[in-house]
């Protein structure tokens, strides 16, 4: 069926990334559950929105919220046909310093949320559903202090995977977004970014409705026949092999060009090349 009259939950959708899919999706004609742990916040976007939608207060992390959420969008709409996980926390702290507390906080937002609503989804959704579960660049490359963000995508990835296998039967389908730099308030707060851990170009920082513009794509019938895949949309960052700036903080950049400099010295020199390393036998 076309998007008219769909209805959607997208979770984190008060603010950022969340609220640009919200708003996508409603302009596509979908009816939209904002499931946020600000309720406020979802509450002012979903007066915003083009078309008809409803704001939840909803702690991901928290079993009784997810089902509660799923109950109310079932009681107002009488459907679900499309979830949007995008719901997510990151905190930074050195490797040696995080404490299981710590790890499950991170993980009970980024990816138990994620599986308690793939699963209401599953119990709720008709031949035909969607869910997009928006993941990041670093569930395949990260940074330093963001171990368990960078955990959770990446099994965010997996939990993908299943859903697809488990969902085929059911005429479910699943598939992931991978953002990388993303305008948002989390991206300039980063502290890898103001300590000049990571370096951000502002070439390769998009928008939300980058993201927004993905997310509705895999929503959509036009995508029914895609289903357990991971789109990065990311300006490219995860394609280039090597980045230039851990080339240079590991000297390996430098050293390259010394090597470069001295193989041009050698040849206006007239110089003759070394002779390549040749193998050795031993006795036995």
């Amino acid at each position: 069926m076309p998007a008219e009259g769909k209805v959607a939950i997208v979770t984190g959708a008060g603010r950022g990334i969340g609220a640009g899919i919200a708003a996508r999706l409603a302009a596509d004609g979908m009816r939209i559950v904002l499931a946020d742990l600000d309720h406020a916040a979802a509450a002012e976007t979903a007066h915003k929105l083009a078309g008809e939608a409803l704001a939840v207060r909803c702690d991901v992390s928290a079993e009784a919220d997810v089902v509660a959420c799923a109950g109310q969008a079932m009681e107002r709409f009488g459907r679900i046909d499309v979830v949007v996980n995008n719901a997510g926390l990151m905190t930074f702290k050195a490797l040696d310093q995080w404490t299981a507390q710590d790890w499950l906080r991170v993980l009970s937002v980024d990816l138990v949320g994620a599986a308690m609503f793939t699963r209401e989804a599953f119990r709720r959704m008709g031949e035909g559903g969607a869910i997009v579960n928006v993941s990041s660049v670093h569930a395949v490359r990260t940074t330093p202090q963001a171990a368990p963000y960078a955990a959770a995508k990446a099994g965010l990835l997996s939990l993908t995977r299943s859903a697809a296998i488990e969902g085929r039967e059911r005429g479910i389908r699943a598939n992931a977004v991978l953002p990388g730099a993303i305008d948002t308030a989390m991206l300039w707060s980063n502290p890898n970014g103001r300590s000049g851990v990571e370096t951000i170009d502002r070439v390769d920082v998009g928008a939300a409705a980058d993201i927004a513009g993905a997310v509705a794509f895999l929503a959509g019938d036009e995508a029914r026949f895609i289903t357990g895949a991971s789109l990065a949309v990311d300006g490219g960052r995860l394609a280039r092999l090597c980045r230039r700036r851990h080339r240079l903080r590991r000297g390996g950049a430098r050293r390259w060009r010394q090597g470069r400099a001295c193989k041009a010295r050698n040849r206006a020199r007239n110089l003759p090349r070394p002779p390549p390393a040749r193998a050795r036998s031993y006795p036995g």
